[in-house]
């Protein structure tokens, strides 16, 4: 009577999915703020001293003392914090203490070749990721998924620079089949820059797949074991109708939180790939900041992988929301 009264409801519908992302655009605020906190505070206990960083060994002490001042280094830290974050919501990111300029124009520019190599790493592993756990699931406890499922766990726990050296060694250096470095040449055209990109998208598909798959899997095991799939079957429906029409749906419905999770991954995981490849993405210059102490562009860079994070998260949570209606409904009681 419950269940028939809410869908009798007119907008029932759109009223519980706005409620369910309001509340977690909420604590995705929250989660971005202590975040802020964190990224903020924690720089402040890096080793070495801001002016002498930017000024070299060298410097004279004098000097180093001056250039804390105009830095503001010397200011109490809340002031400080206070006055990077109210700009930050206002979009200025702050001067770039080793290169004395805003530092909007360096976290967008590697953003957006991050979020190139992510892309094309993305295209590769969730198709094949999600192909390879269908494949598991209709072969459950055959030699097909036990490969499938080992072959994506062992590919998981490797960390990303032995798997790159690996496939530098292999395809680069001994195949010669692809650049071993990322940085394609000035002026280069789109199908130029994704031929270098091939290779360091490679390790980061290898990471994924396991996690990817190992979710398709379990969730297609769990859809074939149940009452709907056994009713359609009863009625007569072939079993590719089955699949497509009641069993994929709904197996893939865990599978998109897993995939907007590895997809802020993609932007935020890439320091290690970024550096082997010599690839000046956002994990790079965040790497590049850390080591000189540019706290501007250290913060900024966390920061702005957060706020790509949380979106990817929530638009996984509206996706989820809008094709499993008990989430509507639940979130509407």
């Amino acid at each position: 009577m419950r269940l028939a009264h809410l869908q009798g409801r007119p907008g029932i519908g759109v009223e519980a999915i706005a409620a369910f992302l309001i509340r977690r655009s909420l604590l995705s605020a929250v989660t971005l703020w202590l975040l802020s906190v964190m990224v903020f505070f924690g720089g402040q206990v890096l080793p070495g001293n801001v002016g002498r960083a930017v000024l070299g060994p060298l410097a004279d002490e004098r000097a180093v003392e001056v250039l804390n001042r105009q830095l503001g280094l010397d200011r109490p830290l809340l002031v400080q914090y206070w006055e990077w974050i109210s700009h930050f919501v206002q979009g200025d990111m702050g001067m770039s203490y080793i290169f004395r300029s805003p530092v909007a124009p360096f976290v967008l520019n590697a953003l957006g070749h991050s979020l190139k190599l992510a892309l094309v790493a993305f295209v590769m592993v969730v198709p094949l990721g999600i192909l390879g756990g269908v494949i598991a699931a209709l072969n459950f406890n055959r030699p097909l998924d036990r490969l499938i499922s080992l072959g994506g766990l062992s590919a998981t726990v490797l960390p990303e620079f032995v798997t790159g050296i690996i496939l530098i060694l292999v395809f680069g250096v001994w195949l010669r089949w692809l650049p071993i470095s990322a940085a394609w040449p000035d002026g280069a055209g789109f199908f130029t820059q994704l031929y270098h990109l091939i290779l360091p998208a490679l390790p980061l598909f290898l990471v994924l797949f396991g996690y990817i798959a190992r979710m398709a899997r379990a969730g297609m095991i769990e859809a074939l074991d149940s009452d709907y799939t056994r009713t359609a079957v009863l009625k007569g429906l072939s079993w590719p109708t089955v699949i497509r029409r009641h069993v994929l749906r709904n197996a893939l419905l865990p599978t998109i939180t897993v995939i907007a999770t590895q997809t802020g991954y993609l932007i935020g995981g890439l320091v290690v790939v970024e550096t082997l490849f010599r690839y000046q993405g956002i994990g790079s210059l965040i790497f590049t900041a850390a080591r000189g102490k540019d706290f501007p562009i250290l913060e900024a860079g966390i920061l702005t992988i957060g706020i790509v994070y949380t979106a990817a998260t929530l638009l996984s949570d509206m996706l989820y929301s809008i094709l499993n209606p008990r989430i509507r409904l639940g979130a509407g009681q």
